[in-house]
């Protein structure tokens, strides 16, 4: 069963989204990401991705000070990312509650220290992102876009032994366009062994069903939880 991971994105310490990566469309819709948090706890859903956008912009790791709070005030298992570049960032973030580390732009930017982090922390807790317009990498944030094919850099790490990957299509992030399905499924096709998490698009149930049928192992859901476009309680059949 597909797993539900809602996203919690934190600019100035509030619960934002972005419409394609797009800073100026930024919206606030809360201003306690923790209290956010606590609500998809209470709904019983086990697991947060929790996107630092200040440490993004930034290249360091800003809103600590929240992954903290909501690790100690929930069970939920953090996937944290934004801003990572150093070993010893991810130490920090381990040692302040996530679970897992998202290492995106830094796999792009510096392998060898992506490579690092994987062979200190184990496949279990690293996670590899991969930020995708169209079908090549955005990096920084989204801010960036290089001439990077997502299949070669994919093939390059999973090789290497990552075993979870996020893949958001940045182009339909926020936008409720559906997810990038293509995608996903020839990602499993080639590697059908990873854990592959799906971002970007989701606008309703039936996405959610969409993904779990092709036997897609995770989803991100952002804005279409803050807008009600899905409720909690329709995802309540995948939550355990």
């Amino acid at each position: 069963m597909i797993r539900i991971i809602p996203a919690i994105d934190i600019i100035d310490g509030k619960c934002v989204r972005l419409t394609r990566g797009d800073y100026s469309t930024r919206r606030i819709y809360d201003e306690d990401p923790v209290r956010v948090a606590g609500n998809f706890a209470d709904a019983g859903i086990r697991y947060l991705h929790l996107v630092d956008l200040d440490g993004a912009r930034l290249k360091k790791p800003v809103n600590l000070k929240i992954l903290q709070s909501i690790a100690k005030s929930t069970s939920m298992e953090i996937d944290f990312g934004g801003g990572i570049r150093k070993l010893s960032d991810v130490e920090e973030v381990f040692s302040l509650g996530a679970a897992r580390v998202t290492a995106g732009s830094v796999a792009v930017k510096d392998p060898g220290s992506a490579l690092e982090w994987l062979e200190r922390f184990g496949a279990d807790k690293i996670i590899l992102g991969a930020d995708v317009a169209g079908r090549k990498l955005a990096v920084s944030g989204w801010m960036e876009n290089t001439d990077i094919k997502i299949f070669p850099f994919l093939k390059s790490f999973v090789e290497k032994g990552f075993h979870y990957i996020i893949c958001t299509q940045v182009l339909s992030d926020g936008a409720f366009t559906g997810p990038d399905l293509a995608l996903y499924k020839k990602i499993k096709e080639a590697y059908p062994y990873v854990f592959l998490i799906a971002s970007g698009g989701v606008a309703s149930i039936a996405d959610v069903r969409l993904l779990d049928e092709n036997r897609i192992d995770g989803v991100i859901i952002g804005r279409a939880l803050y807008e009600k476009r899905i409720k909690l309680k329709e995802l309540e059949p995948y939550i355990c």
